[in-house]
């Protein structure tokens, strides 16, 4: 059986998907965009606000599964240039501490709403 996840602290799903879904003690967090949810556009700022952005995003809807990063075992991280790779890394290591967690971060031809980056994980209970 699977459980919807849902928070006014992130954005709301912007198509037909939730915001996470949980799963046999595993939580799905949907691609995370840059958007502050207070005013539904984009964070102010370059790769470093935007990346942050989306780490608070996903970081509110696990909270609201009753987790927090420590419970991530995998990220997808979604660029929009490759270029932005370095600052999105550092940015990234502000929020996560070993045993970090698997990652996949690869650059895509576009995201919506043009954003820049784009984080989805899987976090377990």
């Amino acid at each position: 059986m699977k459980k919807n996840i849902n928070t006014s602290a992130a954005p709301a799903a912007i198509g037909p998907y939730s915001q996470a879904i949980e799963a046999n003690g595993m939580v799905f967090v949907s691609g995370q965009l840059p958007v502050d949810s207070a005013t539904g556009n984009f964070a102010e700022g370059g790769i470093k606000e935007l990346t942050r952005q989306s780490l608070t995003n996903m970081q509110a809807i696990l909270k609201e599964a009753g987790l927090t990063l420590d419970n991530v075992v995998k990220t997808t991280v979604f660029l929009a240039d490759m270029a932005d790779f370095a600052e999105m890394n550092e940015v990234y290591a502000e929020f996560f501490s070993a045993p970090f967690p698997a990652r996949s971060a690869v650059a895509v031809k576009t995201l919506p709403k043009g954003a820049r980056v784009e984080v989805e994980c899987i976090a377990a209970r």
